[in-house]
């Protein structure tokens, strides 16, 4: 078999694995949207929905995650090709994790639901959180898919608002449980709730570091802005 034909069929690999990847993304996108409507409209409905997807997510990883060892055996790539599909093998493993932080999500929305789902506690603050993680999963994987370093580390730059978001909410559920010791239950589950957005954040996070490590061959996984910067020239 001639050389071309070899590096035609492992392109059309590396392109299937991503695609599929992408596909991937989409569909936990897609879950932690539905969550978003689950709390602003609290549907017990959309969280089942979210919580029936959690297997699509599962069987996703495992099958990309098949397909990028069987080319990594078959093909032994080098230099940026052998990157692009151990950052591939990366960004899917990030991909399920916040595919499980959907789940997390929708079953503390359920909780919240059915304790009653108190007017008084700011929940209009988490819908707005995570629709900002939305958007940064969103930018870190058309970052991936474009390779474009430049934008990923825009994301990672990016990243310190949701810390930001978790820390103030913490703030104020602090405020409403010590002014009405009642709402301590419903606060807390807020909290674990606020919580499991800032981390989608740190996976989008984690999906743009990977992306750098392909287009440059850099671990900027704990460099500061100015390496990531100076990695990229």
């Amino acid at each position: 078999m001639s050389e071309k034909l070899l590096s035609s069929q492992f392109e059309a690999e590396l392109a299937h694995a991503t695609a599929r990847m992408l596909e991937m993304g989409g569909l936990v996108e897609s879950q932690l949207r539905q969550c978003i409507y689950a709390l602003h409209h609290l549907s017990l409905e959309t969280v089942q929905q979210v919580l029936q997807q959690e297997a699509l997510v599962n069987n996703f990883e495992v099958e990309i995650d098949y397909e990028i060892t069987s080319t990594m055996s078959r093909r032994q790539p080098t230099a940026r090709d052998l990157r692009l599909l151990v950052a591939l093998s990366r960004v899917v493993m990030n991909l399920e994790r916040v595919g499980d932080k959907a789940a997390r999500i929708a079953k503390l929305i359920r909780a919240h639901i059915q304790a009653g789902a108190p007017r008084a506690l700011p929940s209009g603050d988490l819908e707005s959180s995570l629709s900002y993680a939305i958007e940064q999963l969103h930018q870190t994987l058309d970052a991936f898919a474009r390779l474009d370093g430049h934008a990923a580390n825009t994301v990672i730059n990016s990243d310190d608002r949701l810390d930001e978001d978790y820390a103030g909410y913490t703030r104020k559920l602090i405020t409403y449980m010590m002014e009405d010791p009642r709402t301590i239950g419903s606060s807390l589950n807020l909290l674990f709730l606020a919580k499991a957005i800032e981390r989608v954040g740190d996976h989008a996070k984690n999906i743009a570091e990977a992306t750098i490590y392909v287009v440059k061959g850099a671990d900027v996984r704990h460099a500061s802005e100015e390496e990531r910067k100076s990695a990229l020239q």
